[in-house]
């Protein structure tokens, strides 16, 4: 996720970081040179462009922004949903450390703890597509077959087990131990809507519809402007094809919003407050929190 001071009205012009230009400089470009090729065929041969009528393209482009617009806000909806779920993880877990204080003996509360900053490691990687169980390995114990399907619902199941034998043993009483049993079914909930999110694209053929539009709009434009703007084409064909190309591009990156890429949710930061709230519960060493790194916070 792009985190960066307010830049001024001027700067603004040129920031390309947290931009999606880089992403679409090349087909702007293209479209740009083929404006450039059209008008100069238009000059050579002008009798071929007197008739072309820019009407359907004013239709066309309206009706064009209005679906975008409907992608966008879906896309952005999926992501903004997709982080109040970390930040219920957040709470719950939070909440989980605070109902713990109760346990007398360290040693136990311990790994009930470290297992809840595992299930918050393996929930990133899962989301990720990468390992479970590489990435909370050295939190979890015991640890689960790496090849359960649901690795960091195996360790919510842990911690409730856990949970569990320290009410047996009087360490938790019955009004307690309901409530963290209550704090890990929300964090099981907050992992379902993660998984919904990341399994569950926006339809295809709506997105597909919307690039090969975007696509054809972009490209017939220069033959609508050619004639009444003359090599005033390129320059306002790149700026509508920078606007669309650039709305299209920030929805494909906020439809998956657990990815790497810059403006997605920066998760592993998530992360390492979760880990810094347990091991200062712990009396650990705490890590620093994760910093923007070029203005991008991972």
């Amino acid at each position: 996720m792009i985190i960066r001071p307010k830049v001024n009205q001027f700067a603004i012009l040129f920031t390309l970081k947290g931009s999606i230009a880089k992403r679409i400089a090349m087909r702007t470009l293209m479209v740009t040179l083929l404006a450039s090729a059209i008008v100069l065929v238009e000059i050579l041969h002008p009798s071929n462009f007197t008739k072309v009528n820019a009407t359907p393209f004013t239709l066309l482009g309206l009706s064009l922004s209005i679906f975008m617009n409907f992608r966008n806000n879906a896309c952005y909806d999926r992501w903004y949903e997709a982080r109040k779920a970390w930040g219920e993880v957040i709470v719950h877990i939070r909440s989980v450390i605070r109902e713990t204080h109760v346990i007398r003996e360290s040693a136990e509360r311990k790994p009930l703890l470290l297992n809840l900053c595992g299930f918050a490691h393996a929930l990133n990687a899962r989301l990720r597509k990468e390992s479970e169980a590489d990435a909370s390995s050295q939190w979890i114990m015991p640890k689960p077959d790496p090849q359960t399907p649901d690795y960091s619902g195996r360790i919510l199941q842990t911690v409730g087990q856990q949970c569990s034998d320290l009410h047996h043993d009087g360490q938790l009483t019955e009004w307690r131990y309901m409530l963290l049993a209550n704090h890990l079914t929300s964090l099981t909930q907050a992992q379902a809507v993660c998984e919904r999110i990341k399994t569950t694209p926006l339809p295809f053929p709506y997105t597909l519809l919307l690039h090969r539009t975007i696509y054809l709009f972009c490209i017939l434009l220069p033959f609508a402007m050619a004639e009444p703007l003359g090599w005033l084409t390129p320059l306002f064909t790149a700026i509508v094809s920078y606007t669309f190309f650039g709305l299209d591009a920030i929805a494909d990156e906020l439809e998956d919003p657990f990815g790497r890429d810059e403006n997605d949710l920066p998760t592993d930061a998530l992360v390492r407050t979760i880990e810094r709230d347990i091991l200062s519960e712990l009396g650990a060493d705490v890590p620093p929190a994760l910093k923007p790194v070029d203005y991008v916070l991972s």
